[in-house]
């Protein structure tokens, strides 16, 4: 098993994220020692989706205000178009995903979330995939676009939707654990 004990992890999710797309890779974060904190605009309950039916509800740890580089050593981003569109404009994500990719911290995105990397301007020159509707979003942004189940493009990892959740868990973990908390500024071993 790999340990994160040493990772604190921020997940970025609002109103509509994809129930597994959060839960899955949570739990998976969890069982490997990490610190993991759930970040929403506000500390109301979000509300998360089984692709179009309602699904659980989860309580925030926290918001997005004030949202720090230095508090965290990696980022999860879960799925769900009405999360990921809700995100994309809000300014502190939109900062700290910038600064994120300055330190080359981890990042891992899936379905959906690929938006917000879209609107933080960082996705030109990188491959990636995503949920095959945003294919032409990540083109139009200078990405390079992939129809994998996970695609790992230096401190990135990215998948399309549920089905892949083992395969990116997997090789999120993989990236993480690369990660040295020590170095000034973080980044990847």
């Amino acid at each position: 098993m790999t340990d994160l004990s040493n990772i604190r992890v921020a997940v970025l999710v609002s109103d509509g994220f994809e129930e597994a797309e959060l839960t899955e890779p949570v739990r998976a974060l969890k069982e490997s020692g990490a610190t993991v904190k759930i970040l929403s605009p506000t500390m109301k309950p979000i509300q998360g989706f089984r692709h179009h039916e309602k699904g659980a509800s989860i309580q925030p740890d926290g918001t997005l205000d004030g949202l720090s580089t230095d508090a965290y050593d990696a980022v999860l981003l879960p799925g769900g178009a009405l999360n990921a569109d809700m995100l994309r404009s809000n300014e502190n994500v939109k900062r700290f995903l910038k600064e994120f990719q300055t330190y080359d911290k981890p990042i891992a995105a899936i379905c959906h979330a690929q938006w917000e990397l879209i609107s933080a301007g960082i996705v030109k020159g990188r491959n990636l995939t995503s949920y095959h509707t945003i294919q032409d979003d990540i083109v139009n942004a200078g990405g390079n676009w992939l129809d994998q189940e996970v695609v790992i493009d230096r401190n990135w990892v990215t998948s399309r939707q549920p089905q892949d959740i083992p395969a990116f868990n997997h090789e999120m973990l993989t990236l993480f654990s690369q990660y040295v908390p020590a170095i000034a500024g973080g980044g990847l071993a």
